[in-house]
């Protein structure tokens, strides 16, 4: 069984493991800076259900009302 090492979600670099690595799950400072760079610039979004959906994802039939 192999185990898993885990890489830099920036540049896939091998990381070391969160005891000896301050920066986690980030390889360095400089991959780091630039995953918030692309947070804070819109790159990435978290999706969110629209107005028209309820808590199944579905639309609410209309009102006769």
């Amino acid at each position: 069984m192999t185990s898993m090492v885990p890489k830099c979600p920036t540049c896939r670099l091998e990381v070391l493991p969160r005891a000896k690595n301050p920066v986690f799950p980030f390889c360095s400072d400089r991959c780091k800076a630039i995953d918030l760079g692309k947070w804070l610039g819109g790159e990435y979004r978290i999706a969110a259900a629209s107005k028209d959906e309820d808590e199944d994802g579905e639309t609410p039939p209309l009102s006769d009302a």
